[in-house]
Formats: structure tokens, sequence, C-alpha cells
């Protein structure tokens, strides 16, 4: 099965490191984060893990709520939480997914045959309040992922869902935003009282709205 955007994100019921949740509960109206890794006692994942613990406030006033998963058990995730907390000087209070029979990895797509058989890639899930998925990204088992691209991501879409705007290349929270072309420069004009910078009639930036 493969996840795409705009997709509803399957719920489910899973063992994970803090408990029993129920995948939708957990998220309530907010935002969630799902990432898989491929295995426990791994050195890329141990840093991106404890990274994750680390930005915790970055996730919280975002509103934003972050699973990891595994097809470990529970018992190798304990054990692991550890040296992620000692190797990392971080806290990783998140839920970490014990996914035993891989119901979760396979309604994802998270278990990717040519790179592997068994164990999940690493893939992330951006999920909002809708329960749709807004992003998915894959990255090989060499590559750590960035978990500032993430919260990047996460300010543009939660801007782009109450403005009618998009953001440009590189862009990061405060800087000027593109008005979209279903609205006119006309009424742009009238709903974004900062100001245009009309590059091309296509191509109309005005300065971030909510700042």
């Amino acid at each position: 099965m493969s996840i795409r955007l705009g997709d509803i994100a399957p719920n489910f019921t899973a063992t994970t490191s803090i408990g029993t949740i129920d995948f939708y509960e957990y998220l309530g109206d907010g935002w969630g984060v799902l990432f898989s890794h491929p295995a426990d006692y791994t050195p890329v994942c141990t840093t991106e893990l404890g990274r994750t613990a680390l930005l915790k406030e970055e996730f919280a006033k975002r509103n934003v709520k972050v699973l990891a998963l595994s097809v470990d058990s529970i018992e190798r995730h304990e054990g692991w939480i550890k040296d992620i907390n000692e190797t990392q000087g971080a806290s990783v209070d998140f839920p970490i997914i014990a996914d035993h029979d891989k119901s979760i990895a396979n309604a994802y797509g998270m278990i990717h045959p040519n790179a592997s058989e068994t164990f999940t890639v690493r893939s992330l899930f951006i999920i909002g309040p809708d329960k749709k998925v807004k992003l998915t990204i894959t990255y090989p088992a060499s590559t750590g992922r960035n978990f500032h691209e993430v919260l990047r991501v996460i300010d543009s879409l939660q801007l782009t869902a109450q403005y009618s705007v998009a953001t440009p290349a590189d862009w990061k929270e405060g800087e000027d935003v593109i008005v979209v072309p279903a609205v006119s420069t006309e009424d742009a004009l009238q709903k974004f009282p900062k100001g245009l910078n009309i590059v091309k009639p296509y191509l109309r930036f005005t300065p971030q709205p909510n700042k």
C-alpha cells in the first residue's frame, strides 16, 4: 500500500513505550509526525530520536505530537531509549511503537522490499488535524533526517492552511510568502494590507500575514 498526499492517515491501536495508544486519540485535534526507523540500536536512528527529543518544545509550540515506529519489541525499545538518553543528552518521552506484526508499517507502506524485506525504511509522515497526510518523505538508511526541515515544513503547512499563500524555495518563518494564483491582484491588495511585491503577474510576494 502506498500513502499519498491528501489520503486519510490509517488509524491504529498500538503498543508503545508509553503504553497502549489509539493513534487518532493520541493526536486529538492537533498535528502529528509519524516516522519509522529500520531497527533499534542503530547509530543513525539513535541520533534521530535524540534530536527529536531535544526539539520537544519546538514541536509542542506548533501543537505537534511525535511518534516513532519499528518492528522491534517494547523491551528492546526500553533498553535503547536508555542508550539514546545517555549518548544524546536527551529525554525520550514520546511513544515508540512496537510494530511486531508489521501491520502499521504495511498500512503506511513503510516496508520497501527492494531496500529490505523485513525492516521499515526511514519514512516520515506529517498528518494534519483533519487526519489527512500533508507530507511524506523517505530517506535511505545511511542518511539521517533533518528535523529542522520537518519543523520548517510544518510552519509552512500551518501558515498556508490559514491564508491564501504559498511559501517559496528555502522559505523560513518570518520571511515573505507568495500570494496564490487563485487570488487576483485586486483582491490580494485588500487581503494583504502589508502590501504586494509584484515581480510578475503570477509571482507576487507579501510579508508573512500572521507576523
